[in-house]
């Protein structure tokens, strides 16, 4: 089985703030791996760490192959999808503007945007433009990206909440679509109900620090 992720004895701060404090995690190819703990644990901060959007100042880790604190990461980055708290959309731009530049930037035949846009039931509103959409909309936005970069590691940071039941259900096709095809899942939740549901193992994060959950 293929290891897609790897941290050892992980460190970070941030603000001179220590926030992680000796992780160790793997995540094997077709894994999923839930992560969960209080506010304030670090959740957020270990899902950037592991996306490469976050410098490790202790330990060591790879993550799809490439060391990180190496150059290596930015083609990791080209296969790693984050869904987290906060939205990466462009308010200005339409709905379809806002894929559209996600397909021109990775690649993407541009042809497939209107598919993920009705896939994720927002193809009526297409044209709408992003700082007019309700939050769920734009949540529903961030899947239909997600569907269209096809992410080896897909990193799911609260990624559920504020969606209703039949955009939950497109979450779920997202892990297992993701799963199936050799990749990995790393799903951040409150929720422990619902990552029991979803997940392979669960860590538990908490000052900093991670144990195993289940």
């Amino acid at each position: 089985m293929a290891l897609l992720c790897s941290l050892r004895k992980v460190g970070v701060s941030l603000g001179g703030r220590r926030v992680l404090r000796d992780i160790d995690l793997a995540l094997d190819a077709g894994q999923v791996l839930g992560v969960t703990g209080p506010n304030g644990s670090g959740k957020t901060t270990l899902i950037r760490a592991i996306a490469t959007l976050v410098a490790v100042d202790r330990g060591g880790g790879m993550v799809l192959g490439a060391a990180l604190g190496t150059d290596q990461v930015y083609e990791a980055r080209r296969h790693i999808g984050l869904m987290g708290h906060r939205p990466t959309v462009i308010l200005e731009l339409t709905l379809h503007e806002n894929l559209d530049h996600v397909a021109r930037l990775t690649g993407i035949e541009p042809g497939r945007v209107s598919h993920a846009l009705e896939v994720v039931g927002l193809g009526d509103a297409a044209a709408m433009r992003a700082d007019r959409a309700s939050h769920g909309m734009i949540r529903r936005l961030e899947v239909a990206r997600l569907l269209l970069t096809k992410p080896r590691l897909l990193l799911l940071d609260e990624a559920t909440h504020g969606l209703d039941s039949s955009a939950r259900e497109l979450v779920d096709a997202l892990i297992s679509r993701a799963t199936t095809d050799g990749g990995g899942v790393v799903f951040v939740s409150h929720d422990v109900d619902r990552l029991s549901a979803a997940c392979d193992d669960i860590l538990r994060l908490d000052l900093g620090t991670m144990e195993t959950s289940s």
